[in-house]
Order: structure tokens, then sequence, then C-alpha cells
């Protein structure tokens, strides 16, 4: 360890230290002040013999004079063992939930002892990878059946201000299971910026449906630093990681909001002095994205897996902006929440026309969900959208100018959502998402059924004609 009393100047959570030797990059430094407070941050920048220090908390009061900085050798690590399950962190790592600190798990005949691992990860080497595979239910008729998730993938939730956009991470996180009842499935949950209702909102969902006991929560509110917002999703992944590569679990990794991460990496960057690119956002805002985004996936060899869902707001709704856009090019397909359906009252508001999933075809079809459901899926798009034009038609012409078979499908579009799309927090299983939609077909002509072969309308078409 390397102390200094060379404190050159302090901005915010940055902390510069001049005539340094021997630090590294991302090294972790305690801050004393003249009282004898501990502030904990880490080396962002090196500039010849100057360390330009980012802190974790806030430095309200940190005084130049009397403080010293200690460089202790080492990155920021976090404490693992399969005892973290069920627990809540904040966003610096530390244990928020009065159940003291994490230790080794002495209740298996093999005692899985204490382990630090660092936050920053690896990236999964291409070579190691596998193909992603297994369907993951989420219970959610709009996601399951048109935009179906497998094990390994990312796939964010494209969201706007003031949609319910935490209830539908919350019903995810109690209702998501893979078809496997052997498998291990466990859900982690990073928080960012979120308000203390939602946080109190979020845990009192998972410990009403019984799922607090499967699930890691990492918690950055909005009152806390900016900088512990840039540390939460990095902690989450990195027990995710432990859980899925170490102990063989399925994981699902939850990320909400991850507009307000890049939000407070903008502030930071701004607080650096360094040059804004899109939007005021830092210039390297997609490869940091991409080093969360990519520690996704499946592992030859590893049982287990990672799969992500990152919840972004897009402000005025813009898919357009530079978070989303961003996004988009990184991940595997997004799930799009909609205005204008949350406005007619539909729960969850889900669009499945915008809507996508690149790995959908993945966890499709006997074996895996049900031998029909490519079938259906792909005949729900095209019935859905050739019913939206014809409702269209007939406020342009009026409904009386519409053939049967466009009245029909007028029909097809009111009953889709209110009986496919407007849920509420039922849990769906994959074969009553697909029997409800062999219902809907049912309103229309066979003729118009192009995406159905006749002996998958044979054996589930009751009522096509």
């Amino acid at each position: 360890m390397l102390s200094y009393k060379s404190i050159e100047s302090i901005n915010g959570p940055l902390v510069f230290v001049s005539g340094v030797s021997n630090v590294g990059y991302q090294e972790i430094v305690n801050i004393q002040d003249p009282n004898g407070n501990d502030l904990q941050g880490q080396v962002i920048a090196l500039d010849n013999d100057t360390a330009m220090v980012q802190l974790f908390q806030d430095t309200p009061g940190l005084q130049i004079d009397g403080s010293k900085a200690t460089f202790l050798g080492e990155t920021k690590k976090i404490s693992l063992s399969p005892t973290i399950l069920g627990r809540t962190f904040n966003g610096s790592g530390n244990p928020i939930d009065g159940l003291g600190e994490i230790k080794e798990d002495k209740s298996q005949a093999q005692p899985f002892p204490l382990q630090y691992r660092d936050v920053n990860g690896a990236a999964i080497n291409p070579y190691r990878r596998s193909e992603p595979h297994d369907y993951i239910q989420t219970g959610i008729s709009t996601i399951d059946l048109t935009n179906t998730i497998v094990k390994g993938q990312k796939i964010p939730i494209f969201s706007g201000s003031g949609l319910p956009d935490l209830k539908l991470l919350a019903q995810i996180a109690t209702q998501a299971q893979t078809k496997n009842k052997d498998d291990k499935f466990v859900v982690v949950v990073a928080g960012m910026g979120i308000t203390n209702d939602q946080y109190v909102y979020l845990k009192n969902e998972l410990e009403k449906n019984n799922s607090l006991s499967r699930t890691v929560m990492f918690v950055n509110q909005a009152s806390d630093s900016i900088v512990e917002r840039i540390l939460t999703p990095r902690l989450a992944l990195t027990a995710s990681e432990y859980l899925a590569y170490d102990l063989g679990y399925s994981v699902l990794t939850l990320m909400f909001d991850l507009t307000s991460y890049a939000n407070a990496m903008r502030e930071i960057s701004a607080s650096k002095k360094e040059i804004p690119g899109r939007s005021g956002y830092p210039g390297y805002m997609y490869t940091d994205l991409a080093t969360l985004l990519e520690r996704a996936g499946t592992i030859e060899g590893k049982t287990g897996s990672i799969t992500q869902i990152p919840i972004l707001s897009m402000p005025n709704d813009d898919k357009t902006h530079v978070v989303p856009d961003l996004t988009g090019y990184i991940t595997e397909g997004q799930i799009v929440l909609d205005r204008s359906l949350y406005k007619k009252n539909f729960t969850p508001p889900i669009n499945i026309l915008p809507s996508l999933s690149r790995l959908k075809d993945k966890g499709q079809g006997e074996g895996k969900t049900r031998e029909d459901h490519p079938q259906v899926a792909d005949q729900m798009f095209a019935s859905l959208s050739e019913s939206i034009r014809q409702e269209e038609l007939a406020l342009v012409l009026g409904k009386d100018s519409l053939s049967e078979t466009g009245r029909k499908y007028l029909e097809f579009n009111e009953r889709y959502f209110k009986e496919f799309v407007d849920q509420g927090k039922t849990n769906r299983d994959i074969n009553d998402t697909l029997d409800i939609a062999w219902k809907l077909f049912s309103i229309l002509p066979r003729e118009e059924l192009k995406k159905l072969k006749d002996d998958m309308v044979a054996k589930y078409g009751k009522g096509i004609k």
C-alpha cells in the first residue's frame, strides 16, 4: 500500500493526487479526511505522475489540507458464496438487509469457501461460447409466443416515462422459469437510480410470490452516489457469473434502468471534462455498454448460463435516442412497451410488431415448447398486421365498406387485445398461450391462415373452417 498527502484538487466525486508512482488503472484508493473518516474510490485515469480517483460516495466537506490517499494495490472485489441467494446489497456491494456479511457456506457436505472476485469481470472467449438455446418461460403471452427468450440471450425492454416497466420486471422476476424442472433457476436484479418506492414495491412483490429466496438484489437508489450507479451492474453481473459458471445455475439478470446508468456516465464524463459525443454522452459509451451486455451467454462445458433483460427508458418515446440506439446494436432484439396500449389499460402493454427476438427460433418447437409454436407465432404476426390494416381502412372508408373477411379481421383485432394481450398478472403456461392463439385464429377463414399447415390445423385448430 502506498499513501500520499499530495491531493491536488477535488471536483465533485473526482480527486486528483499528484506525485504518485507504481499505481495501476482501476486500483482501489482509500481517501481519509482530517477527521479520520474514510471514503473509497478507484483510479480511472493516469496522467504522468497524477492519478484521477473516482470516489464511490459523495464528497461533501472533503478538504484538501490534511487528507490522505492510500492506494491499496488491488481492484474492487465482491465477496461471494452460495449464501448470497436471498440477500440484498447496495450499489457498493455491502449488505443492506440486516443479515450481516457474506460468509462461507457450511451447509453442504463439501463446504463452499468465501471467494473474492474482481467486479470488472472478463469477456467470454468467443471460441468457448456455445449457441444460446433452451426456452425460458416468462408467463407473458406477448413475450413467450412471438418474442421467445432463450437461455444465454440478451434482450432489452424498451420503455418510456410513466409506462409500467417496473411492474413488468417484477412479473418476469417472479414468474420466469425453464421447462426443465430439474434446472436450477435464479434471478439477479440490478436497480440503478431507482426510488425508494420502487425498491419497496419490487421487494414486496418478490416476498409476496415467494421468489425472494431465489433472488439476489443490488440496489442503487436515486439518492445514492452516481458513481455507485456505475458500479451496481458490475456487481450484479459478477454475482451472476459466480452463480452460473461456478455453481451451475441458470441465471436471469434483470437491470433497471439502463438509461439512468448512461446518464450517470454522462455526468461523470462531464466532470472529467471529456469531449462529449452524441447528445452529450461520452464517445466510449457503446464500448462501455458492450462490456456489460456481452457478459451474458452460455459456455461450452458449463451447465450454467446468464440471460440478460435490461430495461431502458426512451426519452420522449424516441427509439433513435442514443441509449436504445446503441443498445440495439449489441443485443439480440428488443421488447417494446406501447403507450397507446397503456392508455387503453392493456396490461402488459407490449406491442409485438416492433418487438423482436432474434433467437426465438432456438427456443420454439417440439422438445422445447410445442410443435405448433413456430407456425402459430408467424401466423399471429401476419394476422395482427392485416387486422390493423383493415382497421385503418374502416376508419377511412367506414366499416360497411369492408368485405366479410375484413370485418372478421376487425373482430380478431378487438379480441386479440382483450384476450391475448390484456392478461394482467396472470401467469400463463406456453400451452395456454398457444391455445388462446388458436382460439383467435378460429375467427378467420381457413384461406387467410396461410402460415398454418393442414396437419397442425387438424390437430389444434378446432373451429377453423
